[in-house]
């Protein structure tokens, strides 16, 4: 059942958010070769628990770690380990907090060191897929309009879209109605209400769409081998449109401010 949120919610999920974004901030400020990703989830953890939060994925149907680290053709759910962080690689970092008993969820690909031209082209259409999803959530609209913007933009560049993961409600807990697919049709899906918050999360791959799991699991990888981006953030469907619960002061799309929650939120909260 999709469960909408009062203004009240919205803005408490919007104080974990600003936990998350901030974790987020300081692994992006900080993660660079040389490191493992080990050493990130431990700044990670340390971050979101000085915050009062508290890690939403450790523990999360048993995953060991505070957040994801998913490097090169990893596209998810990559678990940080002894793995040293290389020049040229592609990282995807994935954080999720829970504060006052809400949860927030938040992930970005980031370039370590140089990287290739065609490495920084799937990144910035990547997160240009995530605008472009945001963007398509509109009060009376459905689900499918979000998926078919991701899914035409990603296509338009020749990239493949992950099909057997997708983003998803959010609220008391990480997973809740409605499953929102990087993939579809207009028109197609559950109603978008205003009071929804979703996790918007492309999953670009830059050959085949095919995955796999590793052995460990979780790790989700391209069977072709090639690289992935995942871009993803914490949105909710206000009055005012759609608004970004887990917005970072680093590293956003520069046409980010359209989906800057403004005093509205906590306004409409009190």
């Amino acid at each position: 059942m999709i469960t909408l949120k009062s203004p009240r919610e919205i803005e408490a999920i919007r104080r974990s958010g600003k936990i998350t974004a901030a974790a987020l901030s300081e692994l992006m400020q900080t993660a660079r070769a040389g490191m493992t990703t080990r050493d990130l989830d431990r700044i990670a953890e340390r971050a979101i628990h000085g915050r009062g939060g508290v890690p939403t994925f450790k523990g999360y149907r048993s995953f060991p770690a505070s957040i994801c680290t998913s490097v090169n053709a990893q596209v998810v759910h990559g678990i940080p380990g002894p793995y040293v962080l290389r020049e040229g690689d592609l990282l995807s970092i994935d954080v999720g907090t829970t504060f006052e008993g809400f949860v927030s969820d938040s992930a970005v690909t980031l370039p370590i060191g140089n990287i290739s031209p065609e490495a920084r082209q799937l990144l910035a259409v990547t997160q240009e897929c995530l605008m472009i999803g945001i963007a398509a959530v509109k009060e009376g609209g459905y689900v499918g309009d979000i998926g078919a913007a991701v899914q035409e933009h990603a296509e338009r560049h020749g990239y493949g879209i992950v099909r057997e993961l997708v983003g998803h409600g959010v609220g008391r807990v990480m997973h809740e109605e409605p499953n929102v697919p990087n993939y579809g049709r207009r028109g197609a899906g559950p109603r978008l209400r205003t009071g929804l918050v979703i996790a918007i999360e492309p999953m670009i791959t830059q050959g085949s769409r095919e995955i796999e799991v590793e052995p460990d699991g979780w790790t989700v990888v391209t069977r072709d081998g090639k690289l992935a981006a995942h871009f993803e953030h914490t949105v909710a469907l206000t009055e005012q449109g759609p608004k970004i619960l887990t917005l970072r002061e680093l590293g956003e799309h520069p046409a980010i401010d359209r989906f800057r929650p403004g005093e509205e939120i906590a306004a409409a909260a009190r």
